[in-house]
C-alpha cells in the first residue's frame, strides 16, 4: 500500500525514541555520579530495548515483511521512512548506544564499585579459593535443579522463554574423522540467587560476587558426563509482544488473555543478546531462531542489568549510591482529622514522589473502614503485586460496601499481575469489569459515596499516574482530591460509562478520550491562535510522556505560524520539528531526565488573561486519544492553578539535567549561561515539598489557627466551559 507523505515534516517515532534512550544513557555517562546510581540508568536503557525489540522492532519487522495488521498510526512512520530503512537506522544507533553502554560499564561503573567495596568478578578473575568454594558450590546447589536440553537439527527448538538467561554449549565426541558435535542449552534458574557471594580473601574489606550465570557457564560440563564442552556461552532472546486479545471473545474474555500471555513465550524472535564467544555456538542458536545477522548483538557486559542493579542496589552499599531522597507528609493531612474533612474543606493536590503516597492509601483505606461509606468505584490500569489498595477494596466489599473496580487487563506486561488481581476481587464480592472492547481505560479515576446529613457526597480522586504504591516512590505525578459536585457529576457519568449501556453524554468539567479529549485539545490551540496578537502574543506550555499524533503537531505549527509561544518538555518520543523558519521557529522543546522519571502531564493556555491549566492521564498520542479511554481535568481552585503553573514554568528553567531538541533532530544538554544560577527541576521540587511541610509544623508548633475555606459550589448546567 502507497503510503503518502505528510504535507508537514516530522520526525520518525522509532528514532526519536531511540534518542529518548539515548538522553538516559547520557545519565549513566556521568562521571560525576555515584557508580550506583550510574549503573541505575545503564540498567533502564538495556530494559527499555528489550520492550523496544519486542514491540516497535516487531511490528517493524511485520511491516517489512508485508504483514501490515494494526492500526495505521502503529505501522506507517509520519518521518516518511519505510519500515526497512527504519530497522536499519534502528540497527545502526542501537549498536552505537550499546558501545557506550558497555564501555562506560566494564572501563568506568563496575570498576567504580570494586573501588567501593563491591566487586563482580567474571570467569577469568577467579582466584583459585574462589574456583574450589564455587565449584563446590555449583555442585551442591545448582546442579541438582538444572535441566540440559539438546538442540538436533531435525527437531523443534525447546522452549526459549522471553527474557530468560541460558547457557549453550558446544559439545564434542568421538576423535578424528569420527568426531561429532552436539549442541545443548542450560535455563538459568530463575529461583536462585544471582549474586554469589565469594569468600572474603586475606586483606580484603570489601564484598566480592560471582553470577550465576557465569558459575553454570564454567562447571555446566558436570551435566555432560561423556563429552567434551568445547565452547559455551549465554544467551537471551526477545521474542514479539506486539499482538493483541480477541476482543470478540466477550463470555471469555479473561481466557483470551491468559492465551496471549501463554503465546507471548512462544512468538516469533525478534533479537538474540549473547555474551562474547563462539561464533559457533550463535550461529547455530540464531539459524534455529531464524535470526539474521542484524538481529545478534553481542555484550561483554552482564544480560539483564536491571534485575542485576536490582539485587546489587538491595545490598546497602549507600556509599555508592546517590543520597536518598526523603519523602514528605502532605501538610493538608493529619492524621487527627479524617481524610473526609480535609477534602470537604478545599481541593489538594498531591506531588509524588516529593509527597508522600500515603493519602491516596488512606482514601481507599478509611473508605473501607468507614461505616458511613456506601459505595466506591474506581479504575485501575497498573498495581503493585501487593497493593494495599486492593486490599482495602477487597475489605470495603466484605464489609458489605458496593465496590466497583474496572480493572484493565490489556495493560502490557502487566496482564497477568491483573489476571489475578481481578479474580480476587471477584472472589471478595467486588464488583470486576475488564475494560472495555477495543479501547484500553487508561484513566486513573476514583470516587467514595458517603452519606453525610442525610445526603450523598461524592468525593474524587484524579491522578495522572497510576494506583502504584511501588512505582509511586520512583515516578513523578501530580494528582487532586476534590468534592466538587460537578467534577463527582462528571466521574459518575464515566464509570456509567465503562460499566454500563451508556451514550456518550456531555461532561461539565471533564474530558475524555476517545470521544471529546482531542477535539477538546484542538479547539483550546486554537482559541489560543485567534487571541495571539503581535502584541500580545498567546502562550501553550506543556508536558508530556510523549507527542506523535499528526493533527495536535500540524495544529501547533500554526499556532507558531500565529506567533503563539509554545514551549513543550517531552520526556520521550516527540515527532515535532521544532525551530524551522516560518514554521516552527516559535516552538521550543526541551526535555529533563532525573533521579524521577518524570510521568505527569500538565497542559497550560494563557487564553488572553484568563488561564486554564489542566491535568491528564494521557499523553499526545494518536493512540492515548483515539484508542483509550482518558481523562483531562482542569486544576479549578486559584491556589492550586497558580502553584501548576509555577511547577510547569520551572521544568523549563532547568539547566542541570534538561536537554533540547533542535530542527535537525538533535538533542543537547542545555548548558548554563556565564553567571547563570544551576537550577535542577527536581531537586528544586523536593525543597519545596520539605518547605511546605516545615511551614505546616511551624504553625501548629506556634498554636495558630489553619484556615480552611469551602470551595466554590458549582450548579449543574450553569458552570461555564
Amino acid at each position: 500500500m502507497k503510503k503518502e507523505l505528510p504535507s508537514d515534516p516530522f520526525f520518525s517515532r522509532e528514532l526519536s525514541w531511540i534518542d529518548f534512550n539515548e538522553r538516559v544513557l547520557g545519565e549513566g555517562l556521568r562521571k560525576e555520579m555515584p557508580p550506583m546510581e550510574r549503573l541505575k540508568f545503564l540498567s533502564i536503557v538495556s530494559s527499555n530495548f528489550d520492550e523496544f525489540f519486542m514491540i516497535r522492532v516487531a511490528a517493524l519487522k511485520g511491516a517489512a515483511g508485508g504483514s501490515m495488521d494494526g492500526p495505521i498510526d502503529r505501522i506507517m512512520d509520519p518521518s516518511g521512512h519505510s519500515p526497512a530503512e527504519l530497522l536499519r537506522k534502528i540497527n545502526k544507533k542501537v549498536r552505537s548506544i550499546l558501545e557506550r553502554q558497555g564501555e562506560a560499564l566494564l572501563k568506568e561503573v563496575f570498576p567504580g564499585l570494586a573501588e567501593g567495596g563491591l566487586c563482580i568478578r567474571r570467569l577469568g578473575e577467579w582466584q583459585d579459593s574462589h574456583k574450589d568454594f564455587l565449584e563446590s558450590y555449583f555442585i551442591r546447589e545448582i546442579f541438582p535443579i538444572l535441566t540440559p536440553l539438546r538442540l538436533e537439527e531435525d527437531e523443534p527448538l525447546p522452549s526459549i522463554d522471553n527474557y530468560s538467561l541460558y547457557a549453550a554449549f558446544l559439545l564434542e565426541t568421538g576423535e578424528d574423522e569420527q568426531k561429532q558435535e552436539l549442541f545443548s542449552i542450560i535455563r538459568i534458574p530463575q529461583s536462585s540467587e544471582r549474586l554469589i557471594p565469594l569468600p572474603t580473601l586475606p586483606g580484603s574489606e570489601g564484598h566480592d560476587f560471582a553470577l550465576l550465570e557465569d558459575l553454570v557457564q564454567a562447571y555446566g560440563a558436570h551435566l555432560y558426563p561423556g563429552y567434551h564442552v568445547g565452547e559455551s556461552l549465554i544467551f537471551k532472546v526477545n521474542r514479539d509482544a506486539d499482538f493483541s486479545v480477541d476482543e470478540q471473545r466477550d463470555e471469555d474474555f479473561v481466557e483470551a488473555m491468559a492465551e496471549v500471555l501463554e503465546s507471548r513465550d512462544k512468538s516469533k524472535p525478534v533479537r538474540m543478546l549473547f555474551s562474547c564467544g563462539n561464533r559457533k555456538l550463535r550461529d547455530f542458536i540464531a539459524a534455529r531462531l531464524s535470526l539474521g545477522e542484524e538481529d545478534l548483538y553481542e555484550k561483554a557486559f552482564p544480560l539483564n542489568l536491571g534485575e542485576l542493579y536490582d539485587l546489587l542496589s538491595s545490598k546497602g552499599f549507600d556509599k555508592l549510591k546517590e543520597k536518598s531522597w526523603k519523602v514528605y507528609q502532605h501538610p493538608a493531612f493529619s492524621e487527627d482529622q479524617s481524610i473526609w474533612d480535609s477534602i470537604r474543606a478545599e481541593d489538594i493536590m498531591l506531588h509524588l514522589p516529593y509527597q508522600s503516597f500515603d493519602p491516596v492509601l488512606r482514601f481507599f483505606q478509611e473508605a473501607a473502614a468507614d461505616p458511613q461509606v456506601s459505595a466506591i468505584k474506581t479504575a485501575l490500569y497498573r498495581t503493585s503485586y501487593d497493593s494495599p489498595i486492593l486490599r482495602a477494596l477487597e475489605q470495603a466489599s466484605r464489609a458489605g460496601k458496593h465496590v466497583t473496580a474496572v480493572v484493565e487487563l490489556k495493560a502490557r506486561f502487566d496482564e497477568g499481575r491483573n489476571i489475578s488481581w481481578a479474580n480476587r476481587l471477584e472472589k471478595a464480592g467486588v464488583i470486576v469489569v475488564y475494560g472495555i472492547a477495543r479501547l484500553k481505560i487508561h484513566a486513573k479515576i476514583s470516587m467514595v459515596m458517603r452519606r453525610e446529613y442525610d445526603r450523598i457526597k461524592r468525593y474524587v480522586h484524579l491522578s495522572t499516574g497510576n494506583y502504584n504504591d511501588k512505582t509511586a516512590k520512583l515516578y513523578e505525578d501530580i494528582s487532586i482530591f476534590t468534592a466538587r459536585e460537578d467534577i463527582a457529576y462528571d466521574a459518575g457519568l464515566l464509570f456509567n460509562m465503562i460499566t454500563g449501556y451508556s451514550a456518550g453524554q456531555s461532561m461539565v468539567k471533564l474530558r475524555m478520550a476517545p470521544s471529546g479529549m482531542k477535539r477538546r485539545i484542538l479547539e483550546l490551540i486554537r482559541r489560543e491562535i485567534s487571541r495571539s496578537s503581535p502584541e500580545s502574543p498567546g502562550r501553550i506550555m506543556a508536558k508530556m510522556n510523549s507527542l506523535a499524533d499528526g493533527e495536535i503537531i500540524k495544529a501547533l505549527y500554526k499556532a507558531s505560524q500565529a506567533g503563539v509561544k509554545v514551549s513543550l518538555n517531552v520526556r520521550g518520543v516527540c515527532t515535532l520539528v521544532p525551530g524551522l523558519p516560518e514554521l516552527s521557529e516559535n516552538i521550543r522543546v526541551v526535555s529533563v531526565i532525573d533521579h524521577f522519571l518524570e510521568h505527569s502531564r500538565i497542559y497550560y493556555f494563557s487564553n488572553g488573561g484568563a488561564e486554564e491549566i489542566y491535568l491528564s492521564s494521557a499523553d499526545w498520542m494518536t493512540r492515548n486519544l483515539e484508542r483509550r479511554v482518558e481523562l483531562m481535568f482542569p486544576v479549578l481552585q486559584d491556589d492550586l492553578r497558580k502553584t501548576v503553573f509555577e511547577k510547569l514554568s520551572a521544568y523549563f528553567q532547568d539547566n542541570r539535567n534538561a536537554w533540547l531538541l533542535d530542527s535537525d533532530g538533535l538533542w543537547s544538554r542545555i548548558k548554563r549561561e556565564g553567571g547563570e544560577v544551576p537550577f535542577r527541576v527536581q531537586a528544586h521540587f523536593h525543597s519545596l515539598a520539605a518547605k511546605a511541610q516545615t511551614e505546616r509544623h511551624s504553625a501548629a508548633a506556634r498554636g495558630e489557627f489553619i484556615v480552611r475555606r469551602s470551595p466554590p459550589v458549582d450548579i449543574q448546567g450553569t458552570v461555564s466551559d
